[in-house]
């Protein structure tokens, strides 16, 4: 009888350790997880960021005449996809620019965040 309670007690705390173990590592591993999601994300975002630069300056800085009405439209979609509000202000800064001085102005700035946003 004894042999047997010193068994049962051996028993369940061989399942506790083993639970505690358990659920260590199944923390570990959501931590883990999570910081690969986040990388993810980032990788994702990235590319978003620089397939609108790339858009950007092909259709902007590199165009030989003023840029029509499907080009504003199509990276006027790039911007929002970003889903990024500093670079849409700065690209609403670009788009509203009165003068060739604060649109090239507002280009260096937008630039500059894009490139921002990639190097984070």
């Amino acid at each position: 009888m004894i042999n047997q309670s010193r068994a049962i007690k051996i028993s369940v705390a061989i399942l506790v350790i083993g639970n505690i173990y358990l659920g260590y590592n199944y923390l570990l591993a959501t931590e883990e997880l999570q910081k690969i999601k986040s990388a993810e994300a980032k990788v994702v975002s990235n590319e978003k960021v620089i397939d609108f630069t790339s858009l950007f300056i092909k259709k902007v800085l590199q165009a030989d005449k003023e840029v029509d009405f499907e080009t504003r439209l199509s990276l006027e979609n790039a911007v929002r996809n970003l889903k990024d509000e500093e670079i849409m202000a700065q690209w609403s800064n670009f788009v509203g620019s009165k003068t060739e001085a604060e649109a090239q102005n507002s280009v260096k700035n937008l630039l500059g965040i894009l490139v921002a946003k990639i190097q984070k």
